[in-house]
């Protein structure tokens, strides 16, 4: 059986998001580290298995995968994990729900491109604090508004995890780490508790990777 191998930095959001899907599909994997922080992925074996220099990288199945949305719908696809609703249109919705974070919020907050913000900003002390909250506490606004379509019972779109949840998880971490309140919140509050009690997530959290 070919090994499956997940190059992933701690504390990258599309990496968590891996971590969770691989957890939930019961997929026993090799992590193999790598830095963002000390610029591993710009290594020259590193650009070999990504040209973007991004993690996650997923080997599996005799493949080599990246961009996690792509790998989350492989895996999906593949190991009949229920990621989505059958409906086509509930699936649309649901899919929706997942990129307004992972699409149109993470990117904006990825480190990298806070780090160059503060650099045009001169190297003002608080521009990644201030660039992470301008942007993450309104998306999680109105994931809460979108949320409202979808009966929590108890995970976002349904009584088991799908890629809403996948996606929400990682970008709650972040918003604590930024202090982004969202205390006020009370379905992401209560998608989270739900999230935070099931294994595949808890074991999947950062502070287990660290």
């Amino acid at each position: 059986m070919t090994r499956t191998v997940l190059y992933d930095y701690w504390r990258s959001s599309a990496s968590y998001r891996l971590r969770i899907a691989l957890n939930l599909a019961e997929i026993g994997y090799t992590t193999v580290p790598v830095d963002l922080v000390k610029g591993e992925h710009r290594s020259p074996d590193h650009l070999a298995r990504n040209p973007q220099g991004f993690v996650p990288v997923l080997e599996i199945d005799g493949l080599r995968l990246t961009q996690s949305l792509a790998i989350l719908d492989y895996l999906d696809e593949t190991r009949a994990l229920g990621l989505l609703p059958q409906d086509p249109g509930q699936r649309a919705l649901a899919r929706a729900l997942a990129h307004s974070l992972a699409v149109d919020v993470h990117p904006v907050c990825n480190l990298q491109v806070a780090k160059h913000a503060t650099a045009l900003s001169g190297g003002a002390p608080d521009m990644p604090k201030a660039w992470m909250q301008h942007f993450i506490r309104p998306g999680l606004q109105a994931f809460e508004v979108l949320l409202a379509g979808f009966e929590q019972t108890p995970f976002c779109t349904g009584s088991a995890p799908g890629l809403a949840d996948i996606c929400l998880m990682p970008q709650l971490y972040n918003a604590r780490r930024w202090e982004a309140d969202f205390s006020d919140l009370p379905r992401i509050c209560a998608v989270e508790a739900a999230c935070a009690d099931h294994p595949a997530f808890a074991t999947a959290h950062p502070d287990q990777s660290s």
